[in-house]
């Protein structure tokens, strides 16, 4: 179990970035995008880019090949499914309580 929490903790932390959201959007509308090209659709330092582009990386969201002098980008989605499946977890309980106490115990 701590395994899995592990897992989707990581997966969270790398989308928990507003520029990183908006390199996976730019890889969902133009897979195969060279790092150069994120780059300028970003609007941030190549560096900031990279540091981003890293950590997307690292967690498996993302995949990135290397072609000569440029590196090609792409979504990983699969990797998601996890992460996915638990949001789809996270619905109220019926009948809208959401604060169960224990029978007897003072509210």
């Amino acid at each position: 179990m701590q395994k899995d929490e592990d897992t989707l903790a990581t997966l969270a932390k790398a989308l928990a970035h507003p520029a990183r959201i908006r390199i996976l959007r730019l890889l969902l509308a133009r897979p195969g995008c060279i790092g150069g090209t994120i780059v300028d659709k970003v609007g941030l330092a190549q560096s900031t880019v990279s540091e981003h582009l890293r950590i997307l990386k690292a967690a498996g969201v993302i995949t990135g090949e290397i072609d000569g002098p440029r590196t090609c980008y792409a979504l990983n989605p699969q990797t998601l499914g996890p992460l996915a499946g638990f949001i789809a977890t996270l619905t109220p309980p019926p009948g809208g309580a959401f604060c169960l106490t224990d029978e007897g115990a003072s509210a």
